[in-house]
């Protein structure tokens, strides 16, 4: 009788994650804290826009909440799960700001009317920074991590 063993699902250690990998995560993580930050700190002021079901500042509260658990995230677990949820934490939030600057998209289902044409608003210019350079600093840290368990694949095998 032949024992089969399956190939352990390729796992990548803390100490195996690059310094490359590590810096991106902790400078994504500070991009979203700042997302974050900005989100909390303004939501009061937007109570007063809502739907039927939340307010814009409700909305900036999630934003903010879930920036800051999925910086935490990346901080802890820097992989490509942890890397996809910033890229659309942070690259949602950066197309949202671009669109309803510039286009009066109305109502969406649950979400209120989000419109806001103008840029200067407190925090409103480096939050679009700090959510832009995050996106792209997390694609960049995907594709680290793709390549790093690619390669603990083929060590694996």
């Amino acid at each position: 009788m032949t024992d089969h063993v399956m190939p352990a699902r390729p796992h990548v250690a803390w100490h195996d994650v690059s310094i490359a990998q590590r810096t991106l995560a902790v400078v994504t993580a500070a991009l979203l804290g700042i997302d974050a930050y900005v989100h909390l700190h303004d939501a009061a002021q937007y109570d007063q826009f809502h739907s039927s079901v939340m307010s814009e500042g409700t909305l900036f509260r999630i934003q903010g909440i879930v920036a800051i658990v999925v910086a935490l995230a990346l901080l802890i677990w820097p992989r490509v799960l942890t890397w996809v949820l910033a890229l659309l934490v942070a690259g949602s939030a950066a197309v949202a700001v671009v669109l309803y600057t510039y286009v009066d998209v109305g109502r969406l289902g649950p979400l209120p009317n989000l419109y806001e044409n103008t840029w200067h608003e407190p925090g409103k210019v480096f939050s679009a920074v700090a959510e832009t350079v995050a996106a792209l600093l997390a694609i960049a840290g995907l594709a680290l991590a793709v390549r790093a368990r690619r390669a603990s694949a083929r060590h694996a095998v």
